[in-house]
């Protein structure tokens, strides 16, 4: 599918970081089981992993630790823990880079993502501030996805309409914030999502943006 067959007229693409920008089932693994063990609790079931997965890391805690208490005492110990050593965990789409070095200049790039307070230090360490015009994180609206309050502020900050935009994602809320939104919903490696597009590598996206062969 060519850049023709979608609508010619996208200025904005934007990026899910957790599944797409980057593999972080390792990373998230390890940062989750760490806080869990700290309070003598076994390590995440598959299900909490998926919850904790697409969730902001508030929701995550409130999902693993359930009573009050728990919650306040884990939320303490997260907020004090950093997060630079599940960093090394963290492994970068091999295309990211090119890709986002290829759609500029014409088109102007951004990150929606539920990550909150560790999303600034993802992009310094794998030095990727740079390539992103705007990052929006789950600190920056009043609702995380799948709320469209993302994908709305990035409508209203480069003043575009929802056909200018396109949204690269992997899971059930990033279809739902789409939808909600309006706009294009490109699939990564999950033909599950009722999406416009599906790819398994953002090379792919060079060929659909940039007309590469």
């Amino acid at each position: 599918m060519r850049k023709s067959s979608m609508n010619n007229n996208i200025k904005v693409v934007a990026f899910d970081c957790d599944g797409v920008m980057f593999d972080t089932v390792k990373a998230n693994t390890a940062y989750y089981n760490n806080i869990l063990n700290h309070f003598g609790k076994p390590d995440m079931t598959p299900e909490q992993f998926a919850y904790s997965y697409m969730h902001t890391a508030d929701e995550a805690i409130a999902k693993l630790f359930e009573d009050k208490k728990g919650f306040e005492q884990a939320q303490v110990f997260r907020k004090h823990m950093s997060y630079i050593p599940f960093l090394k965990y963290m492994e970068m789409e091999p295309h990211l880079k090119p890709l986002l070095k290829r759609l500029r200049p014409e088109y102007k790039t951004a990150v929606a993502t539920n990550r909150a307070d560790t999303m600034k230090r993802v992009l310094i360490e794998h030095d990727l501030e740079e390539y992103f015009d705007l990052v929006v994180s789950a600190l920056d609206v009043e609702n995380p996805k799948p709320s469209p309050d993302q994908l709305i502020k990035i409508l209203e900050h480069f003043n575009i309409e929802p056909g200018q935009l396109i949204y690269i994602g992997d899971s059930k809320l990033d279809e739902i914030a789409a939808k909600a939104a309006g706009i294009a919903l490109i699939a990564y490696k999950n033909r599950s999502l009722d999406a416009n597009l599906y790819i398994n590598s953002l090379k792919e996206l060079e060929n659909i943006l940039l007309g590469q062969p």
